[in-house]
């Protein structure tokens, strides 16, 4: 079989590889991951540095009725190569769920909930599930929250909440003892960075339920 080479646009880790194997682990569970085979490394090294769409027929959306609404553009301080998280909690408590958004192509990239819990929590878990996902992948990137008290506390590697533990709240217990732990075993050198909401409007993995 002639060798191929493979373009990662949008995936785990974006570049040039030389193998489906290597290609696969970037793109593999990714949502909204681009990829492209390429017979010479040459047209590879090239197309790396050109939109996606020159060489990827986009399929035409399916009709909804009406035009969806692009998300505003980023400011160029913003790191596009990194996760953005964040929580919603309907009551306090009350079903909690949180998720990560990947800024470099606004798709969400988990998810996890709903269960009993508080916001402060989701924002904690959140900020953890990522830092987890980007150690299991060696990944550097940068990290974004808007929770000031769920930055800290992961500093502290401690949750500091206040919610009272019975049964109803007993799942949401184990998964904050589950982090806290990863937190003392673990080490990382990804940065955790507030996001700034005055200046750049809502964070990408804002639920939209204020």
């Amino acid at each position: 079989m002639a060798q191929k080479y493979y373009v990662v646009w949008i995936g785990l880790n974006p570049g040039v590889y030389d193998s489906w194997e290597a290609c696969k682990q970037q793109v593999e569970g990714w949502k909204g991951a681009v990829y492209k085979a390429f017979d010479t490394r040459e047209e590879a090294e090239n197309a790396i540095n050109m939109p996606p769409e020159n060489f990827i027929e986009k399929k035409a959306p399916a009709a909804t009725g009406g035009r969806k609404k692009q998300p505003k553009p980023l400011p160029p301080e913003v790191c596009l190569q990194a996760l953005a998280v964040d929580a919603a909690c309907s009551g306090n408590p009350g079903p909690m769920e949180y998720r990560a958004v990947y800024l470099g192509d606004m798709e969400e990239k988990f998810h996890f909930g709903p269960i009993t819990g508080t916001n402060n929590i989701g924002e904690f878990l959140a900020i953890v599930h990522a830092l987890a996902l980007y150690k299991s992948r060696g990944l550097d990137w940068p990290l974004y929250s808007d929770s000031r008290n769920a930055i800290d506390w992961v500093r502290l590697k401690k949750c500091r909440t206040k919610l009272e533990r019975t049964p109803e709240t007993e799942a949401v217990f184990q998964r904050i003892e589950s982090a806290e732990r990863w937190l003392r075993e673990n080490t990382y050198r990804n940065v955790i960075i507030k996001w700034d909401t005055k200046k750049w409007g809502e964070i990408p993995a804002d639920f939209g339920r204020k």
